[in-house]
């Protein structure tokens, strides 16, 4: 697929469109929203006339079908994404769907499928693959400055995850994305998508706490070892009932002349430690984050560049993401 103008069309436009997404697709050139969906047509408009968007409808069919809309954009809830993708897919639409990519890997697979079958291609917002942090990151990495990796540990450390206001979530099913897993699928998703992206792809992963047994959660905190396709050993800890006021977040890749650590949340500078002393790379972000992620899309469907978060990319951290939560079998097999 080929296009001259990418002519966007939103599929859901709430709180992560207002400033993370939505301003983006009209900043980059040869890009232009020309109509949003949302279930509620009151709020649909509203986005709309704030944004000085012409159109807008509470009928996702009547979007997708839009002969002015060549690419379309869903920014639902996970549990949405393979239907809405599926039917874009069928439409000959381009799509770029919100992470995680959905809510199992059978519905990555689903989503896959559809758009192999239609020749469209399917790109998943993870962002970060594309902010001049983890960019750095990687350049360190390929410069060979740490020396040959030897391992990389992940940390996450969430406040007060068992609040009353969340104990009614608690017997949740996995399948709805929304419980322990939920911050799992919904913040940790990053965490390990940029392993993906920086060191390449998780092919097995051995949870010594498992978030679920069966369909329910049973902790709030997950250790894991994982193993990288290219042999590469890591370990993991993401802790959901952490003290008030205390997130903390952290990757690190140990080499053989050094280290490299940064967060995937709080976007602290970059560090980089080795035997001559430590050294930090700080970076402002753009006004809206995923800006440079999707510059990248269009600059893909425009033919003149190449977008490196696709869908291929989002059902591997899927993958991976059902394999932490001990609903999913490992080790992990591509294919």
């Amino acid at each position: 697929m080929k296009l001259d103008e990418v002519r966007w069309g939103f599929i859901g436009c709430g709180d992560v469109t207002e400033k993370k997404s939505g301003p983006a697709f009209n900043q980059v050139a040869h890009s232009k929203i020309v109509s949003v969906m949302r279930r509620n047509g009151v709020l649909a408009k509203d986005y709309a006339q704030r944004h000085g968007i012409s159109r807008w409808t509470d009928d996702a069919d009547k979007l997708i079908h839009d002969s002015d809309v060549n690419a379309v954009y869903i920014a639902t809830n996970p549990d949405s994404h393979c239907e809405y993708v599926c039917r874009a897919a069928a439409a000959g639409k381009a799509v770029y769907v919100e992470k995680p990519m959905a809510n199992s890997i059978s519905e990555c697979d689903k989503m896959l499928e559809a758009c192999n079958r239609a020749n469209v291609p399917l790109f998943v917002a993870y962002y970060r693959r594309m902010l001049p942090h983890f960019i750095k990151v990687k350049e360190l990495l390929e410069s060979g400055v740490i020396g040959p990796s030897q391992f990389f540990k992940l940390e996450l450390v969430k406040a007060n995850f068992t609040a009353e206001a969340e104990l009614a979530h608690s017997q949740v099913p996995l399948r709805s994305g929304i419980t322990a897993g939920r911050e799992m699928y919904n913040l940790a998703c990053h965490q390990l998508d940029l392993v993906d992206y920086l060191l390449g792809p998780i092919a097995a992963v051995s949870s010594q706490s498992p978030l679920f047994q069966g369909d329910y959660r049973t902790s709030e905190t997950l250790t894991a070892v994982l193993r990288l396709a290219s042999g590469l050993p890591g370990l993991g800890v993401w802790c959901f009932s952490g003290p008030q006021k205390s997130q903390s977040d952290i990757i690190e890749i140990v080499g053989t002349r050094g280290r490299i650590q940064c967060g995937f949340t709080d976007f602290r500078p970059v560090k980089l430690i080795t035997a001559a002393g430590e050294e930090e790379f700080p970076f402002e972000l753009p006004t809206c984050i995923q800006q440079p992620l999707i510059q990248s899309i269009v600059d893909d469907l425009r033919g003149i560049g190449q977008c490196n978060s696709t869908g291929v990319s989002g059902a591997r951290t899927n993958r991976v993401l059902e394999a932490l939560a001990g609903a999913h079998p490992y080790p992990i097999e591509w294919g």
